[in-house]
């Protein structure tokens, strides 16, 4: 069973392969952590910073933010 990376709160980078979701692409701040896919890829439910919008996403679509390390 693969460990969670995220925290819940934490802003992360969503940055899906591709063009199917590239209009998605943005912050987003993790809802919370979710079963893995049957890859054994963790999953999370996270929600947009500029819409509000929440969508589930697999782990290896995101990345640490850099609004997160002005931040600190």
């Amino acid at each position: 069973m693969a460990q969670h990376k995220y925290l819940a709160r934490q802003i992360v980078r969503y940055a899906p392969e591709g063009s199917i979701d590239a209009d998605a692409r943005g912050d987003y701040a993790i809802v919370r952590a979710l079963p893995e896919t049957g890859g054994g890829v963790p999953q999370y439910r996270v929600k947009a910073k500029i819409d509000g919008r929440e969508r589930v996403v697999r782990e290896d679509q995101l990345a640490p933010s850099e609004m997160a390390a002005e931040k600190a």
